[in-house]
């Protein structure tokens, strides 16, 4: 039986992820600093009573390997991080989770030889603006947690060129779906359950980005981890574009009567496109990314349930 590591597995997107390990024979192991979260509940159900957890730092590659052995791991799929309020406010601490704990992961795993690959996140966030504007141009991070997630990419490519590690980063854009609720960019999906409990919100920015479905991407840190090519791969989600405007069409399509109550104001966010993307059907080219219309309806079914 696989035996999985997941940084980061209390978190949105990290429950997702042990949601898609768990249907599957495999063991998911979770590292974290937060408690258990009341949506694993929700989201698990009876299945949570696999999900094990274990004590380690991020930034102590040795702990880490005790666990990686303990739990004799073979897989790791590293997702936490502090995000861009964080990394802006504190730098030097943000470097330390984003970059120094990453690059921790990679040596706990390189310094067990039993892990045979890791998926970890990326982000969109290290596309600048100039990409929408001039697909020539070289892009630069906006942010420091643009520039922290860039560097461990290239940090990877080192642990594969060097140790034989492979690994591939996946780059969502903005995620949604049940449970997403924090973050300017959680408004669509608070939207979606707002629309459900009868109450109003409005959705604090506009501007056109792609949305990628949370399934979708738990997919896909645990399909990368699972069938990781030689290398050092990184892949780009291919998000549907949509104005938040559109978005918060398609869950008034889906709860007609949220119509007046469902509202969008607020500053443009930035495209953050990539001027060459990497879509990762480069990986797997039967992969296919849930339309914002499915994502939205699932999402509202989940509330409703």
């Amino acid at each position: 039986m696989a035996a999985v590591l997941v940084t980061g597995g209390c978190g949105f997107i990290g429950t997702w992820v042990l949601h898609e390990l768990l249907k599957s024979d495999v063991t998911p192991i979770v590292i974290d600093n937060q408690p258990a979260p009341a949506r694993w509940q929700r989201v698990l159900g009876n299945a949570l009573s696999r999900v094990q957890r274990a004590d380690a730092s991020l930034l102590d590659p040795t702990s880490l390997q005790s666990v990686i052995e303990h739990h004799k791991v073979t897989h790791v799929i590293h997702l936490a991080a502090l995000l861009t309020p964080a990394c802006q406010q504190d730098p030097w601490l943000g470097c330390q989770v984003n970059v120094m704990g990453s690059t921790a992961v990679f040596e706990a795993a390189r310094r067990s030889g039993r892990v045979g690959a890791i998926s970890y996140a990326s982000s969109y966030a290290v596309y600048g603006p100039e990409a929408a504007d001039d697909a020539s141009a070289t892009n630069r991070p906006p942010t420091f947690y643009g520039a922290f997630k860039q560097s461990v990419d290239l940090i990877a490519e080192q642990y594969w060129r060097h140790f034989d590690l492979a690994s591939v980063a996946v780059r969502p854009h903005v995620v949604y779906g049940p449970e997403r609720d924090v973050g300017l960019t959680a408004g669509p999906s608070l939207a979606a359950r707002a629309a459900v409990t009868g109450e109003s919100y409005t959705i604090g920015y506009t501007g056109t980005v792609g949305y990628d479905y949370v399934e979708d991407v738990a997919r896909a840190f645990v399909r990368s981890v699972f069938e990781c090519p030689p290398g050092s791969a990184v892949v780009d989600l291919p998000g549907e574009h949509a104005t938040t405007e559109q978005f918060a069409s398609a869950i008034v399509a889906v709860v007609p009567g949220a119509a007046n109550r469902i509202n969008v104001d607020g500053p443009s966010i930035p495209s953050n496109l990539p001027p060459n993307p990497n879509y990762i059907s480069t990986l797997f080219p039967d992969w296919r990314a849930t339309p914002i219309s499915e994502g939205v309806s699932k999402t509202i079914d989940f509330y409703r349930r």
